[in-house]
Protein backbone atom coordinates (compact mmCIF):
# COMPACT_ATOMS: atom_id res chain seq x y z
CA UNK A 1 0.00 0.00 0.00
CA UNK A 2 1.44 3.56 -0.70
CA UNK A 3 1.30 5.68 2.10
CA UNK A 4 -1.90 7.54 2.94
CA UNK A 5 -2.18 10.91 4.62
CA UNK A 6 -4.84 10.83 7.20
CA UNK A 7 -3.72 13.37 9.68
CA UNK A 8 -5.18 16.50 8.55
CA UNK A 9 -5.49 18.09 11.50
CA UNK A 10 -2.12 18.42 12.41
CA UNK A 11 -1.62 19.75 9.01
CA UNK A 12 -2.12 20.32 5.46
CA UNK A 13 -0.14 20.18 2.20
CA UNK A 14 -0.17 23.42 0.24
CA UNK A 15 -2.41 23.90 -2.57
CA UNK A 16 -0.69 24.22 -6.05
CA UNK A 17 -2.44 27.46 -6.99
CA UNK A 18 -1.70 28.61 -3.29
CA UNK A 19 2.16 27.54 -3.67
CA UNK A 20 2.01 29.32 -7.49
CA UNK A 21 0.45 32.77 -6.03
CA UNK A 22 3.46 32.76 -3.71
CA UNK A 23 5.82 32.34 -5.69
CA UNK A 24 6.80 35.63 -7.43
CA UNK A 25 7.35 37.24 -3.82
CA UNK A 26 10.28 35.31 -3.13
CA UNK A 27 12.24 36.81 -6.56
CA UNK A 28 10.33 39.38 -8.46
CA UNK A 29 8.11 41.22 -6.06
CA UNK A 30 10.46 40.84 -3.30
CA UNK A 31 10.02 44.12 -1.16
CA UNK A 32 9.30 44.39 2.30
CA UNK A 33 6.31 45.75 2.64
CA UNK A 34 7.31 48.78 5.29
CA UNK A 35 9.54 50.20 2.45
CA UNK A 36 6.95 52.25 0.95
CA UNK A 37 9.41 55.00 -0.76
CA UNK A 38 9.85 53.04 -4.04
CA UNK A 39 7.82 50.66 -6.39
CA UNK A 40 8.79 47.12 -4.65
CA UNK A 41 8.00 48.08 -0.88
CA UNK A 42 4.35 49.51 -2.55
CA UNK A 43 3.88 46.59 -4.20
CA UNK A 44 4.34 44.29 -1.30
CA UNK A 45 2.24 46.41 0.48
CA UNK A 46 -0.67 46.24 -1.83
CA UNK A 47 -0.64 41.99 -1.97
CA UNK A 48 -0.39 42.19 1.62
CA UNK A 49 -3.58 44.30 2.00
CA UNK A 50 -5.51 42.18 -0.86
CA UNK A 51 -4.64 39.03 1.40
CA UNK A 52 -5.79 40.74 4.37
CA UNK A 53 -9.16 41.41 2.62
CA UNK A 54 -8.99 37.83 1.39
CA UNK A 55 -8.42 36.57 5.03
CA UNK A 56 -11.40 39.09 6.34
CA UNK A 57 -13.33 37.82 3.80
CA UNK A 58 -13.39 33.97 5.06
CA UNK A 59 -13.32 35.01 8.58
CA UNK A 60 -16.36 37.68 8.75
CA UNK A 61 -14.43 40.49 9.77
CA UNK A 62 -13.11 44.27 8.50
CA UNK A 63 -9.80 43.94 6.77
CA UNK A 64 -8.40 46.61 9.25
CA UNK A 65 -9.37 43.46 12.08
CA UNK A 66 -6.73 41.40 10.70
CA UNK A 67 -3.15 41.30 12.40
CA UNK A 68 -0.72 39.11 11.03
CA UNK A 69 1.33 36.75 13.08
CA UNK A 70 3.22 33.66 12.52
CA UNK A 71 0.45 31.21 13.18
CA UNK A 72 -1.89 30.21 15.84
CA UNK A 73 -0.05 29.62 18.42
CA UNK A 74 1.43 33.40 18.54
CA UNK A 75 -2.11 34.66 17.87
CA UNK A 76 -3.37 32.99 21.20
CA UNK A 77 -0.33 33.90 22.92
CA UNK A 78 -1.01 37.87 21.58
CA UNK A 79 -4.90 37.49 22.95
CA UNK A 80 -4.15 36.09 26.18
CA UNK A 81 -1.51 37.53 27.62
CA UNK A 82 -1.90 40.42 25.98
CA UNK A 83 -5.59 41.17 26.96
CA UNK A 84 -4.12 40.15 30.40
CA UNK A 85 -1.24 42.81 30.01
CA UNK A 86 -3.98 45.40 29.34
CA UNK A 87 -6.39 44.39 31.55
CA UNK A 88 -3.03 44.76 34.93
CA UNK A 89 -2.21 48.36 32.96
CA UNK A 90 -5.49 49.03 33.40
CA UNK A 91 -6.30 47.68 37.27
CA UNK A 92 -3.37 47.86 38.83
CA UNK A 93 -4.30 43.87 39.50
CA UNK A 94 -4.24 40.13 37.90
CA UNK A 95 -7.61 39.12 36.73
CA UNK A 96 -9.76 36.09 36.06
CA UNK A 97 -9.66 34.10 32.73
CA UNK A 98 -11.60 31.43 31.73
CA UNK A 99 -11.29 28.25 29.38
CA UNK A 100 -12.45 24.51 29.28
CA UNK A 101 -10.64 21.51 29.52
CA UNK A 102 -9.94 20.62 25.95
CA UNK A 103 -8.41 23.72 24.54
CA UNK A 104 -5.13 23.29 22.62
CA UNK A 105 -1.94 23.28 24.86
CA UNK A 106 -1.53 27.14 22.71
CA UNK A 107 -4.20 28.00 25.13
CA UNK A 108 -3.75 25.90 28.12
CA UNK A 109 -0.49 26.67 28.72
CA UNK A 110 -0.24 30.47 28.49
CA UNK A 111 -3.19 30.81 30.58
CA UNK A 112 -1.38 28.25 32.88
CA UNK A 113 2.08 31.08 32.21
CA UNK A 114 -0.61 33.82 33.48
CA UNK A 115 -1.93 31.71 36.71
CA UNK A 116 1.67 31.28 37.80
CA UNK A 117 2.03 35.16 37.87
CA UNK A 118 -1.04 35.53 40.07
CA UNK A 119 -4.30 35.31 37.89
CA UNK A 120 -7.16 33.36 38.87
CA UNK A 121 -8.05 30.85 36.02
CA UNK A 122 -10.95 28.98 35.76
CA UNK A 123 -10.99 25.74 33.47
CA UNK A 124 -14.61 24.03 32.74
CA UNK A 125 -15.06 20.29 32.27
CA UNK A 126 -16.47 19.13 29.43
CA UNK A 127 -19.33 16.59 28.71
CA UNK A 128 -18.49 12.97 27.93
CA UNK A 129 -18.85 13.91 24.21
CA UNK A 130 -16.72 16.89 24.70
CA UNK A 131 -19.10 19.48 24.74
CA UNK A 132 -18.97 22.53 26.75
CA UNK A 133 -22.07 24.69 27.20
CA UNK A 134 -22.84 28.34 27.57
CA UNK A 135 -24.16 28.74 30.74
CA UNK A 136 -21.00 26.82 32.52
CA UNK A 137 -19.30 29.86 31.25
CA UNK A 138 -22.25 32.23 32.25
CA UNK A 139 -21.59 30.77 35.60
CA UNK A 140 -17.77 31.24 35.64
CA UNK A 141 -17.93 35.08 34.73
CA UNK A 142 -16.80 37.25 37.78
CA UNK A 143 -16.71 40.87 38.18
CA UNK A 144 -12.68 40.66 37.49
CA UNK A 145 -12.82 38.28 34.42
CA UNK A 146 -10.73 39.52 31.87
CA UNK A 147 -11.14 37.54 29.27
CA UNK A 148 -12.92 33.93 28.45
CA UNK A 149 -11.11 31.73 25.77
CA UNK A 150 -13.06 29.01 24.26
CA UNK A 151 -11.53 27.00 20.75
CA UNK A 152 -14.48 26.55 17.94
CA UNK A 153 -13.96 23.19 16.83
CA UNK A 154 -11.30 20.80 18.99
CA UNK A 155 -8.59 19.42 17.32
CA UNK A 156 -8.51 15.65 18.29
CA UNK A 157 -12.31 14.75 18.27
CA UNK A 158 -13.53 17.61 15.64
CA UNK A 159 -16.58 18.45 18.35
CA UNK A 160 -18.12 22.18 17.59
CA UNK A 161 -18.49 24.42 20.56
CA UNK A 162 -21.52 26.72 21.10
CA UNK A 163 -19.71 29.52 20.03
CA UNK A 164 -22.48 31.61 18.92
CA UNK A 165 -23.99 31.21 23.09
CA UNK A 166 -20.58 31.54 24.28
CA UNK A 167 -20.33 35.08 22.09
CA UNK A 168 -23.81 36.14 23.63
CA UNK A 169 -23.39 35.01 27.12
CA UNK A 170 -19.77 37.25 26.61
CA UNK A 171 -21.69 40.19 24.93
CA UNK A 172 -24.41 40.19 27.85
CA UNK A 173 -21.45 40.43 30.44
CA UNK A 174 -19.15 43.16 28.76
CA UNK A 175 -16.20 40.23 29.01
CA UNK A 176 -13.66 39.76 25.78
CA UNK A 177 -14.09 36.40 24.11
CA UNK A 178 -11.31 34.93 22.49
CA UNK A 179 -11.43 31.67 20.22
CA UNK A 180 -8.63 29.42 18.70
CA UNK A 181 -10.50 28.79 15.24
CA UNK A 182 -7.57 26.75 13.50
CA UNK A 183 -9.86 23.84 13.16
CA UNK A 184 -12.48 25.52 11.72
CA UNK A 185 -11.67 27.34 8.52
CA UNK A 186 -12.89 25.75 5.14
CA UNK A 187 -14.56 23.18 8.00
CA UNK A 188 -17.84 25.58 9.03
CA UNK A 189 -18.47 28.98 8.51
CA UNK A 190 -16.80 31.58 10.45
CA UNK A 191 -18.00 34.52 11.70
CA UNK A 192 -16.31 37.24 13.67
CA UNK A 193 -18.57 39.52 13.47
CA UNK A 194 -21.90 36.70 13.80
CA UNK A 195 -20.22 34.92 16.48
CA UNK A 196 -19.52 38.17 18.75
CA UNK A 197 -15.47 36.73 19.12
CA UNK A 198 -13.01 40.00 19.88
CA UNK A 199 -10.57 37.88 19.44
CA UNK A 200 -9.88 35.05 16.77
CA UNK A 201 -6.66 33.05 16.16
CA UNK A 202 -6.16 31.14 12.85
CA UNK A 203 -3.07 29.44 11.26
CA UNK A 204 -2.86 28.66 7.27
CA UNK A 205 -1.45 25.78 7.39
CA UNK A 206 -4.54 24.20 8.75
CA UNK A 207 -6.57 25.40 5.67
CA UNK A 208 -3.45 24.26 2.42
CA UNK A 209 -1.59 27.35 2.82
CA UNK A 210 2.17 27.28 4.22
CA UNK A 211 3.40 27.27 7.81
CA UNK A 212 4.73 30.48 9.51
CA UNK A 213 1.87 32.24 8.64
CA UNK A 214 -1.59 33.33 10.28
CA UNK A 215 -3.59 35.91 11.77
CA UNK A 216 -5.46 37.39 14.91
CA UNK A 217 -8.63 38.80 14.44
CA UNK A 218 -9.01 42.00 16.65
CA UNK A 219 -12.98 42.62 16.44
CA UNK A 220 -13.66 46.76 17.34
CA UNK A 221 -15.98 46.72 20.06
CA UNK A 222 -17.54 48.26 23.23
CA UNK A 223 -15.31 47.20 25.45
CA UNK A 224 -12.56 48.30 23.99
CA UNK A 225 -10.34 45.37 23.57
CA UNK A 226 -6.73 45.87 22.66
CA UNK A 227 -4.30 43.44 23.51
CA UNK A 228 -0.78 45.05 24.27
CA UNK A 229 1.80 44.18 21.60
CA UNK A 230 4.13 41.28 23.20
CA UNK A 231 7.45 42.48 21.63
CA UNK A 232 8.64 45.46 20.46
CA UNK A 233 10.81 46.66 17.23
CA UNK A 234 8.48 49.34 15.14
CA UNK A 235 5.39 49.23 15.50
CA UNK A 236 4.39 47.05 12.64
CA UNK A 237 0.40 45.60 12.48
CA UNK A 238 -1.06 49.01 14.03
CA UNK A 239 1.32 48.41 16.71
CA UNK A 240 0.24 44.90 17.55
CA UNK A 241 3.37 42.67 16.12
CA UNK A 242 6.43 44.27 15.72
CA UNK A 243 8.73 42.47 12.56
CA UNK A 244 8.70 42.45 8.46
CA UNK A 245 6.00 40.89 7.21
CA UNK A 246 5.99 37.41 5.58
CA UNK A 247 4.64 39.04 2.40
CA UNK A 248 4.80 35.31 0.32
CA UNK A 249 3.28 33.84 3.05
CA UNK A 250 0.33 36.40 3.36
CA UNK A 251 -0.22 36.06 -0.10
CA UNK A 252 -0.86 32.33 0.24
CA UNK A 253 -2.81 32.50 3.44
CA UNK A 254 -4.74 34.89 1.66
CA UNK A 255 -5.21 32.71 -1.40
CA UNK A 256 -5.89 29.49 1.01
CA UNK A 257 -8.59 31.43 2.68
CA UNK A 258 -10.28 32.38 -0.69
CA UNK A 259 -10.14 29.01 -1.82
CA UNK A 260 -11.31 27.45 1.82
CA UNK A 261 -14.53 29.73 1.83
CA UNK A 262 -15.18 29.28 -2.14
CA UNK A 263 -15.15 24.98 -1.86
CA UNK A 264 -16.66 25.17 1.93
CA UNK A 265 -19.68 23.14 1.44
CA UNK A 266 -18.89 20.92 -1.09
CA UNK A 267 -15.63 19.87 0.44
CA UNK A 268 -17.23 19.72 3.38
CA UNK A 269 -19.95 17.59 2.49
CA UNK A 270 -18.03 15.14 0.23
CA UNK A 271 -14.99 14.46 3.31
CA UNK A 272 -18.42 14.36 6.07
CA UNK A 273 -19.65 11.36 3.81
CA UNK A 274 -16.00 9.90 3.24
CA UNK A 275 -15.13 10.10 7.40
CA UNK A 276 -18.90 8.43 7.82
CA UNK A 277 -17.73 5.55 5.90
CA UNK A 278 -14.75 4.74 6.87
CA UNK A 279 -16.23 4.89 11.02
CA UNK A 280 -19.33 2.64 9.39
CA UNK A 281 -16.53 0.31 8.24
CA UNK A 282 -14.14 0.03 11.10
CA UNK A 283 -17.49 -0.39 13.45
CA UNK A 284 -19.27 -3.10 10.95
CA UNK A 285 -15.37 -5.20 10.82
CA UNK A 286 -13.67 -4.49 13.98
CA UNK A 287 -15.12 -5.94 16.96
CA UNK A 288 -14.90 -3.49 20.11
CA UNK A 289 -14.41 -0.04 18.38
CA UNK A 290 -15.54 3.06 20.26
CA UNK A 291 -16.09 6.25 18.26
CA UNK A 292 -15.37 9.22 20.48
CA UNK A 293 -17.50 12.04 20.83
CA UNK A 294 -20.05 10.31 18.32
CA UNK A 295 -23.32 11.95 20.57
CA UNK A 296 -21.76 15.38 19.98
CA UNK A 297 -22.25 17.69 16.73
CA UNK A 298 -18.85 17.35 14.95
CA UNK A 299 -16.82 18.73 11.84
CA UNK A 300 -16.39 15.97 8.73
CA UNK A 301 -12.94 15.87 8.82
CA UNK A 302 -11.80 14.23 12.41
CA UNK A 303 -12.83 10.54 13.61
CA UNK A 304 -11.12 9.87 16.67
CA UNK A 305 -11.30 5.86 17.86
CA UNK A 306 -10.59 3.80 20.21
CA UNK A 307 -9.19 0.20 19.79
CA UNK A 308 -9.90 -1.86 22.94
CA UNK A 309 -7.06 -3.83 23.94
CA UNK A 310 -5.03 -2.66 21.06
CA UNK A 311 -2.22 0.33 22.53
CA UNK A 312 -2.06 3.04 19.97
CA UNK A 313 1.44 3.45 20.02
CA UNK A 314 1.95 -0.22 18.40
CA UNK A 315 -1.15 0.00 16.51
CA UNK A 316 0.32 3.39 14.53
CA UNK A 317 3.97 1.21 14.24
CA UNK A 318 1.90 -1.15 12.15
CA UNK A 319 0.05 1.28 9.97
CA UNK A 320 3.65 1.87 8.84
CA UNK A 321 2.29 3.20 5.08
CA UNK A 322 -0.60 5.40 6.95
CA UNK A 323 -0.05 9.07 8.37
CA UNK A 324 -2.21 9.41 11.72
CA UNK A 325 -1.93 10.47 15.21
CA UNK A 326 -2.54 9.74 18.87
CA UNK A 327 -3.52 13.28 19.01
CA UNK A 328 -2.51 16.83 18.85
CA UNK A 329 0.66 17.16 16.76
CA UNK A 330 2.12 19.51 19.55
CA UNK A 331 2.37 17.35 22.08
CA UNK A 332 2.68 13.89 20.29
CA UNK A 333 5.57 12.90 22.03
CA UNK A 334 4.15 13.36 25.00
CA UNK A 335 3.85 9.74 27.29
CA UNK A 336 0.81 10.38 28.98
CA UNK A 337 -2.77 10.46 27.76
CA UNK A 338 -4.11 12.91 26.21
CA UNK A 339 -5.38 15.42 28.55
CA UNK A 340 -8.25 15.62 25.59
CA UNK A 341 -9.50 12.07 26.47
CA UNK A 342 -8.63 12.35 29.89
CA UNK A 343 -11.15 15.49 30.20
CA UNK A 344 -13.74 12.76 28.38
CA UNK A 345 -13.44 10.33 31.51
CA UNK A 346 -12.88 7.51 29.68
CA UNK A 347 -11.17 4.23 30.84
CA UNK A 348 -7.30 3.39 31.00
CA UNK A 349 -8.08 1.10 28.08
CA UNK A 350 -10.14 3.42 26.25
CA UNK A 351 -7.36 6.34 26.21
CA UNK A 352 -4.58 4.35 25.44
CA UNK A 353 -6.27 2.77 22.17
CA UNK A 354 -7.32 5.99 20.72
CA UNK A 355 -5.98 7.30 17.22
CA UNK A 356 -6.66 10.18 15.27
CA UNK A 357 -7.60 10.04 11.40
CA UNK A 358 -8.26 13.12 9.79
CA UNK A 359 -9.28 13.93 6.39
CA UNK A 360 -8.98 16.29 3.75
CA UNK A 361 -9.15 17.98 0.32
CA UNK A 362 -6.70 15.33 -1.07
CA UNK A 363 -8.46 12.38 0.84
CA UNK A 364 -9.93 10.21 -1.27
CA UNK A 365 -12.43 6.86 -1.10
CA UNK A 366 -10.11 4.36 -2.28
CA UNK A 367 -7.65 5.80 0.51
CA UNK A 368 -10.17 5.64 3.06
CA UNK A 369 -11.47 1.90 2.11
CA UNK A 370 -7.21 1.00 1.98
CA UNK A 371 -7.35 2.77 5.63
CA UNK A 372 -9.86 0.80 6.69
CA UNK A 373 -8.79 -2.40 5.53
CA UNK A 374 -5.35 -2.01 7.01
CA UNK A 375 -6.36 -1.53 10.58
CA UNK A 376 -8.66 -4.45 10.42
CA UNK A 377 -6.05 -6.47 9.83
CA UNK A 378 -3.30 -4.55 12.42
CA UNK A 379 -5.85 -5.16 15.15
CA UNK A 380 -7.00 -8.48 14.48
CA UNK A 381 -3.22 -9.64 14.70
CA UNK A 382 -2.11 -7.11 17.39
CA UNK A 383 -4.92 -8.68 19.55
CA UNK A 384 -3.64 -12.22 18.38
CA UNK A 385 -0.52 -11.78 19.73
CA UNK A 386 -1.69 -10.11 22.86
CA UNK A 387 -4.09 -13.02 23.23
CA UNK A 388 -1.07 -15.28 23.17
CA UNK A 389 0.97 -13.21 25.55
Amino acid sequence: MQAIYCDYCATTPVDERVVAAMLPYFTEFFGNAASRAHKLGQQAAVAVEHARGQCASAIGCRPADIIWLSGATEANNLAIKGTAAQYEAKHGCPGHIVTQATEHKAVLDPVRSLEEKGWRVTILPVSDSGVLVAEDVAAAIAEDTALVSIMSVNNELGVIMPIEAIGAVCQSRGVPFHSDASQSVGKVPVSVRESLVDLLSVSAHKFYGPKGIGALAIRRSAKGVRPLALQDGGGHERGFRSGTLNVPGIVGMGVACELASGALEAESSRIRHLRDCFESLLVQEVPDVVVHSVAATRVGHVSNLAFLGVDSECLLMQLENVAASTGSACTSRAIEPSHVLTALRLSEDEKTSSVRFSFGRFTTGNEIRAVASAIRDVVFNLRAVGRRA
